[in-house]
């Protein structure tokens, strides 16, 4: 079984920066595709950012390409979000997860929520103007 444990969410003013973390335990970590979703109040859940096996590619949503960064440390178990020159708009619960039967990268980039199976419970992050 899967798990996954988000922090790194905070409060900060627009243009500044954040780092989200998320620790993943089981012996799937290394073996799927995963995501960055986030996910503000009112508004479906969306795909921000997700990391892609085979073929090996990373994939942003168009609202932060060039701002945010996905990466993983595979030694750690460990996958990061990068997140620079921050908007009032990024303001959301921001969302760790794994594709555990993988994701139809052709199609959806591994941007679509429907693709995972296991979630975090999220860490908040509030950008002010």
């Amino acid at each position: 079984q899967v798990q996954l444990v988000e922090s790194g969410g905070d409060s900060v003013q627009a243009g500044g920066s954040l780092r989200l973390s998320c620790a993943v335990s089981g012996s799937t970590y290394s073996r799927s595709d995963m995501g960055w979703f986030r996910q503000a109040p009112g508004e479906k859940r969306e795909g921000v950012a997700a990391i892609v096996l085979r073929p090996a590619a990373t994939y942003y949503a168009d609202s932060v390409k060039g701002r945010f960064t996905i990466s993983q440390d595979n030694a750690k178990n460990t996958m990061y979000l990068e997140m620079n020159y921050l908007k009032p708009e990024d303001t959301a619960m921001y969302f760790c997860a794994v594709a555990t039967k993988g994701v139809n990268w052709l199609r959806t980039h591994g941007l679509s929520p429907d693709e995972y199976d296991s979630w975090g419970q999220g860490t908040q992050v509030t950008v002010s103007s």
